[in-house]
């Protein structure tokens, strides 16, 4: 009976832990979707709201570690029950920087608002955004459920980000190359896309918990990366 009461009580602390888990989540998404409509829509006064924001992920990030702690203490878990609460920990520290990410890239509007557009940039760097979020709606949904077999489409996914990402770059160096004056925008657009790339691949780390929530281990083997700027040479 009282090994009952413990687990009952552990079920009950792990609960609330997630539920705080799925709260941040939901932050950081709409923090992603409204710095990529600010920088879309030119709009300063939401990209303020992003980066004023992001504090209280922080402060969300801080508040799951300390009650993951209490629990670590106070209920000594072993076996599937350790892994989920170590792996609550990991998935508020991969949220967290993407928030980050989200806000590097509503500071950068205010740049971009006084310059003069690259076509169709920012549109595309939205939608990239958005798939993005769509990645990380369904890494939590499938923490939550504990499905692999959605993690792993979320895995794979991220080769599609991986590519929009190369795209990218390609066209803001020839931009760069056809007209000089649009290289400081570019140089803005540029590292808004890589930031988002690396949201991607935060947002592939959740997923990447899940499994090893499901097996006991991390995927065994890494998902090929796509980003091939490295590679890339200037268009003849």
């Amino acid at each position: 009976m009282q090994d009952q009461h413990i687990a009952s009580a552990f079920d009950r602390d792990l609960e609330a832990i997630q539920a705080l888990l799925m709260r941040m989540g939901g932050m950081v998404e709409t923090a992603v979707l409204d710095a990529a409509r600010s920088l879309d829509t030119r709009d300063e006064e939401l990209a303020s709201e992003v980066r004023a924001n992001d504090k209280a992920i922080d402060a969300l990030e801080e508040e799951i570690n300390q009650e993951v702690a209490r629990l670590l203490a106070l209920r000594s878990p072993v076996g599937r029950d350790l892994r989920t609460a170590l792996s609550v920990m990991k998935i508020a520290a991969n949220l967290e920087r993407v928030g980050d990410y989200a806000k590097n890239m509503a500071k950068r509007t205010s740049v971009l608002a006084n310059a003069d557009p690259v076509e169709g940039s920012t549109g595309a760097l939205r939608r990239m955004s958005m798939a993005v979020v769509s990645m990380l709606k369904d890494a939590l949904d499938a923490f939550i459920t504990r499905n692999e077999v959605l993690a792993e489409d979320v895995r794979v996914r991220d080769e599609d980000v991986d590519q929009m990402y190369n795209g990218l770059f390609r066209e803001f160096l020839t931009y760069m190359m056809e007209n000089p004056g649009t290289i400081t925008a570019c140089m803005h657009l540029h590292f808004i896309a890589k930031n988002t790339e690396r949201m991607g691949d935060h947002v592939t780390n959740i997923a990447e918990q899940v499994v090893y929530l499901s097996t006991g281990e991390l995927p065994d083997e890494s998902r090929t990366k796509m980003d091939q700027t490295s590679l890339a040479v200037e268009p003849s």
